[in-house]
């Protein structure tokens, strides 16, 4: 697509899924549509979460003396964080910060609740608002001042071990749900200058989006012992000895939903994977006169059938032409479309057009096997999307090894590249400021050489991007 900036502010407008006019700036409201693909995406990652975590909701609002405690996680926050200074017309006591992310929330509890290897581990989440005064270029789910949709893993472990395999566990997760989405990524460990404030090291998942930058849309932290000892997090071991806590922590936002559109979106406007789509089929009923309950009293019949064997069909009654129908729910990017009209009854057969490659399909109708078709296809139609989008992300991803490669490579092509890299955070900052990109992180990988820039030896290869 030619503008993508443009499309995705369409689009959301478009296929009503948000309305961005809400008169505070970076704060969007879900429209229904929306919230029902919210809900849905929400659903697929608590499902994987729950086999080994519990949801818990902690408060919203942060004393300004808890929020301190932590004085380097609080420094990556600080020109961020929204204050709350009066309760009704009364001067507060103390400050109280509105969440920014939930650390120095939850945390101050966590070591009311430990206290022997017996209470370990912790492994808890929620899903909450957070608030957080961006002061770049807003844009709806990107970029933003509430971040709605915001699911956050903390956990509580007795030893460095058991941390890193969380660590470990946490990017399984992610790489579940994410595949389940149909969403591309690269994984690599952030360099220290960009890690979490305050952990040992962060991994982050990133998508290339259309416009050929990357997307930050999931982080995992080994925390070690860091916030253990300022919230004071300590167990009783077997010998009566008292010890740190080791913690991991790991979120998703919004921007899982703005990588699920721009993955999977083209110039019709949505396309959504049948996990999350509000209605996986859409039935039009293609109505002559005098032949009108006929063709209803089938369509009525077909999508009783598919809502009771777990599907989420909707019938398009409405009182417009079949094309107008088509090119609005194509719009709303519904994956599978059933066309139904009276001579399709007479033959006993019914048209499927499938959302992502368009292909039109006549079938013979069997009440009998029509589920199992209609599974079939979705099921197929995910493994397509996915297919698309991974080759897309790989395609976009570029290895170069010369320096003069990398600006124009980023430049006219965009995407991820890798090469090598020394790993110093002098040579790191000299090449983003050099080329204005970003460092995304190193992956685990042989290297043999020079780095790209300083010509040192090579220790890591690096992904290089720009970034939103």
């Amino acid at each position: 697509m030619k503008n993508f900036s443009q499309w995705f502010h369409d689009i959301l407008e478009e296929a009503e899924l948000m309305d961005a006019r809400y008169p505070i700036k970076g704060m969007s409201v879900w429209l229904p549509r929306g919230f029902q693909i919210r809900k849905y995406t929400l659903k697929a990652l608590q499902e994987l979460l729950d086999k080994d975590h519990e949801e818990v909701l902690f408060p919203m609002l942060i004393p300004e003396s808890e929020l301190a405690k932590e004085a380097i996680h609080v420094k990556g926050f600080e020109e961020e964080v929204y204050w709350i200074t009066k309760g009704g017309k009364r001067e507060l006591n103390e400050q109280l910060a509105l969440r920014p992310t939930s650390e120095t929330s939850m945390y101050p509890m966590f070591s009311l609740w430990v206290r022997s290897h017996m209470d370990l581990p912790i492994k808890v989440y929620q899903t909450v608002n957070t608030f957080r005064y961006e002061t770049k270029h807003t844009r709806p789910l990107i970029r933003v001042r509430e971040i709605t949709t915001f699911n956050e893993t903390h956990t509580v472990h007795a030893t460095e071990a058991e941390a890193e395999e969380e660590v470990n566990a946490g990017i399984e997760i992610y790489k579940n749900f994410f595949d389940e989405l149909a969403i591309p990524y690269s994984i690599s460990k952030r360099p220290e200058w960009d890690k979490f404030p305050g952990s040992e090291y962060t991994m982050a998942f990133d998508m290339i989006m259309p416009d050929g930058k990357t997307l930050q849309i999931g982080t995992v932290h080994n925390l070690g012992t860091t916030f253990a000892k300022t919230f004071d997090i300590k167990f009783e071991n077997d010998e009566g000895e008292h010890e740190y806590a080791y913690q991991t922590c790991y979120g998703l936002s919004d921007r899982v939903i703005a990588s699920l559109i721009a993955a999977h979106g083209d110039e019709k406007g949505l396309q959504l994977p049948p996990i999350v789509a509000p209605e996986q089929v859409i039935i039009i009923p293609i109505i002559f006169k005098q032949k009108e309950d006929i063709v209803l009293n089938f369509t009525d019949k077909l999508e009783q059938l598919l809502k009771d064997n777990g599907i989420r069909a909707r019938q398009d009654k409405r009182d417009l032409r079949p094309g107008n129908k088509y090119y609005y729910w194509e719009k709303r990017g519904v994956p599978l479309r059933i066309e139904v009209g009276p001579r399709d009854i007479d033959n006993n057969s019914i048209v499927l057009n499938r959302r992502d490659t368009g292909d039109k399909e006549f079938i013979d109708y069997d009440e009998e096997t029509i589920v199992d078709t209609v599974n079939e296809i979705l099921d197929d139609i995910t493994l397509q999307m996915k297919e698309k989008a991974n080759k897309f992300q790989q395609e976009k991803t570029y290895s170069v090894d010369k320096l003069e490669q990398v600006k124009k490579t980023i430049n006219k092509k965009g995407g991820i590249i890798t090469c090598n890299w020394c790993g110093s955070t002098e040579c790191g900052k000299d090449m983003e400021e050099k080329f204005d990109i970003d460092i995304l992180g190193t992956q685990e990988a042989e290297v043999d050489g020079e780095c790209i820039n300083c010509q040192q030896k090579a220790q890591y290869k690096v992904l290089i991007s720009k970034t939103y």
